[in-house]
């Protein structure tokens, strides 16, 4: 019974010595395994994938309302341009440039239907270049309906939807993408209804009320009599 102890005691003191002698080598490997594994999950959940267009972005990532980045590049009347910036890895994101594709997504502002003037706004607020992020809603064949946030400051995010409603800029509709019945839903329709009666309370953009003259004018334009007479005046030139 005690050789066997000291057998088994030599042999736990040898393997000691051998892991003494080869620590940076097994902290080398259990680094190297975490780091294996963490690139595992992160590729099986593509967030380094770079999506050029709305029909390569997972089902899951639009169901679950995913957030990604991206760098604006043009604003169009069909929507915002944005090149996708997905999550960047040292030395992987490096590699994984020289084969990325190339394309842009197109991001429309979800629950807003945008005046010329918003138009406008959005081509002077918003620089090329500039990052943003834009939360998945929904998508069709050719765009991603989205809620748009950009920096404002150093601590200060802007939500676009909520902000071109709260200018009088734009009125609040339907969120595509979102079924009318789910929470999230009402909660998201709430918040823009809410900017856009704070711009209609102030009388601002689209909701300005019109002076008294151009009231006066329009009632005017507008009166059976005065269209009677200048039907009556047009047939006469006409019959001269």
């Amino acid at each position: 019974m005690a050789e066997r102890r000291s057998g088994a005691a030599e042999a736990l003191a040898r393997l000691s010595e051998w892991a003494d002698a080869h620590l940076s080598l097994l902290r080398n490997l259990s680094t190297a395994m975490a780091v294996a594994g963490a690139l595992l999950l992160v590729r099986s959940l593509r967030l380094t994938t770079k999506f050029t267009s709305a029909l390569d972005i997972p089902v899951e990532f639009v169901q679950k309302n995913v957030k990604l980045r991206g760098k604006l590049h043009h604003v169009t009347e069909r929507g915002l341009e944005v090149e996708h910036v997905p999550i960047s890895i040292p030395f992987i994101t490096a590699i994984q440039r020289k084969w990325q594709p190339q394309g842009l997504l197109l991001v429309r502002l979800a629950g807003v239907e945008l005046a010329p003037s918003g138009m406008a706004w959005l081509q002077r607020e918003l620089k090329p270049q500039q990052m943003m992020w834009f939360q998945l809603l929904g998508r069709d064949d050719l765009a991603l309906e989205c809620l748009v946030l950009v920096n404002k400051g150093r601590f200060l995010s802007v939500c676009l939807n909520e902000e071109i409603l709260r200018q009088g800029l734009g009125r609040a509709a339907r969120i595509e993408g979102l079924h009318h019945d789910s929470r999230m839903y009402w909660k998201l329709h709430k918040r823009l209804l809410r900017a856009e009666l704070r711009a209609l309370k102030k009388s601002k953009g689209i909701w300005k009320e019109e002076s008294y003259s151009e009231r006066i004018r329009d009632r005017i334009s507008n009166n059976k009599f005065v269209q009677t007479l200048k039907q009556f005046v047009n047939w006469l030139r006409n019959s001269m």
